[in-house]
């Protein structure tokens, strides 16, 4: 598949032109990403393994983005062809949304560093070549700089993966990984040492707002469905589709994809043009609503069917039990609603409210430039 789907030149539609792509941009992604999820399951986008016809590749951005030359010329085709693979190892036992305090540690030793902890849920390595390991290099816990990103071969003496997690979705390919003494040298940071956690959020907020799509997409697919079912499922002489215990929760769910379709377009069009810690509220929106749409959806397209939607001759299931993970992955829904309301309340900066207000009083028409309406009080009110 993703042989042919490079072939025909629709797998690296998201990259730079200078690696084969078309640069398209976080609002083209988002709607071929919802697009494909809407057609349900199958090999141009696999829940089993999260492959796509139009790839997403977040850790090829990050190595475009943050990575040397040497590092770029090693990883960035092979990558894309499936030679080379990297993990993402963010996630410890003790510490998983309170990521600045994470416990692995690494140490200078002459030109090397010496890494030792240890990782859960680390992301990929069924496959890795090679595992982004997140980890303390200054700084006491809880500081948000003094995290390091380092490139680390799955081959080095003292990486260990003792199990991989199997969970509510299925054996995954989330692995535990303990780190003793892994000695790396210093040409494989990313980025710029201590500034591990402004690569990790590159990675998040692109990530989590594709994903929300898919969520969305999947969430319309379970709708449209029941939808189709319950107009041909005769019970008691008449369509199912007549009784408004039926139509009432579809017309809602199908109301909420209208509303979270707009707020992915806007958040993915702003992504494009600001800094992604700058619309880091709007992707927190986006990623805990289409998340808990598509639950809902899911869950009530189950209901729909009856046994047969309970069953796996039926895909709804699989896709509660995959897309269920993204309430907790990558952020959980509670980390993300604490995020909106940290801009809400000012604790992370202005608020959206004041950053409108204090470009009205500059003059300027909105903090968010040209293009679509950032709110409903009028053209690009925030």
């Amino acid at each position: 598949m993703r042989r042919r789907a490079d072939h025909a030149g629709h797998l690296r539609f998201s990259l730079p032109r200078e690696l084969g792509g078309r640069d398209g941009d976080n609002l083209a992604m988002a709607i071929i990403r919802e697009h494909l999820a809407h057609k349900g399951l199958g090999l141009h986008n696999d829940l089993q393994n999260e492959s796509s016809i139009v790839g997403n590749f977040p850790q090829v951005s990050l190595l475009h983005r943050y990575g040397t030359q040497a590092q770029k010329v090693r990883f960035l085709d092979a990558m894309i062809t499936g030679k080379e693979s990297v993990a993402f190892g963010l996630t410890e036992p003790n510490h998983g949304s309170d990521a600045t305090w994470l416990e692995t540690t690494a140490v200078r030793d002459g030109a090397d560093w010496i890494l030792n902890g240890q990782k859960r849920f680390n992301t990929g390595l069924h496959k890795a070549t090679t595992d982004l390991i997140f980890a303390r290099t200054s700084g006491k816990p809880g500081d948000a700089r003094g995290i390091t990103a380092f490139l680390v071969p799955t081959t080095s003496p003292g990486f260990e993966v003792p199990f991989m997690w199997w969970t509510f979705n299925m054996p995954t390919d989330h692995a535990e990984v303990r780190l003793t003494n892994v000695r790396v040298p210093n040409e494989t940071i990313l980025g710029a040492e201590g500034e591990g956690l402004i690569v990790a959020q590159a990675f998040l907020h692109e990530n989590r707002i594709r994903q929300a799509a898919s969520s969305l997409g999947a969430a319309q697919y379970c709708i449209d469905e029941s939808v189709a079912y319950a107009r041909k499922r005769i019970v008691f002489g008449k369509p199912l589709a007549g009784n408004q215990a039926i139509q009432f929760p579809l017309a809602e769910l199908h109301t909420e994809c209208e509303m979270v379709r707009g707020l992915v377009h806007r958040t993915a069009w702003h992504l494009d043009r600001q800094d992604h810690l700058e619309v880091s509220d709007l992707v927190s929106m986006a990623n805990y609503r289409a998340n808990r749409l598509v639950c809902d959806a899911a869950d009530q397209a189950i209901q729909v069917h009856g046994g047969v939607g309970y069953s796996r001759h039926y895909p709804f299931e699989h896709i509660y039990r995959h897309h269920r993970r993204y309430r907790i992955t990558e952020g959980s829904e509670e980390i993300q609603i604490r995020k909106v309301a940290g801009h809400l309340f000012g604790f992370m900066g202005p608020s959206r409210t004041d950053r409108f207000r204090s470009a009205a009083k500059q003059g300027s028409e909105s903090p968010c430039g040209e293009g679509p309406p950032c709110g409903g009080r009028g053209r690009n009110a925030e």
